[in-house]
């Protein structure tokens, strides 16, 4: 496995120290694409994600938003009586998801429908960190 040499990009910019981490993570990640998933762009601002949890309750899934992660948890409880399988192709096992979420971007939701997970997730960047347009010779003093 090849590793990514960020030490320019730590010369010439200050704060993405993040990205190494990020980059790091999404290296290591061991989730083999269980359960699959689609990220859509609703709007400019709006998110959502949609899982494919078949076989799944609603009691076994947590999602929890940390700082700018979000995980979705699925614990599935072995059944009391093993069943004899001639063919499984339907996984029935536990998972769990981690998503890098960017700055100023908040989950508002989370719907179950037909096996489908949605998590709907908004951007909401604040006044204070839009860009303003600064007049030249207009000095406070």
């Amino acid at each position: 496995m090849s590793r990514f040499d960020l030490t320019p990009l730590y010369r010439t910019a200050i704060g993405f120290d993040r990205l190494a981490s990020m980059m790091e993570n999404a290296n290591n990640s061991n989730n083999n694409g269980y359960p699959p998933y689609n990220i859509e762009l609703l709007s400019e601002n709006h998110y959502r994600i949609s899982m494919a949890v078949a076989g799944f309750a609603e009691s076994d899934l947590e999602i929890t938003s940390h700082e700018n992660s979000l995980i979705v948890k699925g614990t599935k409880e072995a059944p009391e009586t093993p069943k004899n399988y001639l063919y499984q192709g339907i996984a029935e096992r536990g998972f769990e998801r981690r998503f890098q979420l960017a700055d100023h971007v908040k989950v508002t939701g989370a719907d179950m429908e037909n096996g489908l997970l949605h998590i709907d997730l908004v951007r909401d960047v604040p006044e204070a960190a839009k860009p303003k347009n600064i007049a030249i010779g207009q000095a406070n003093s």
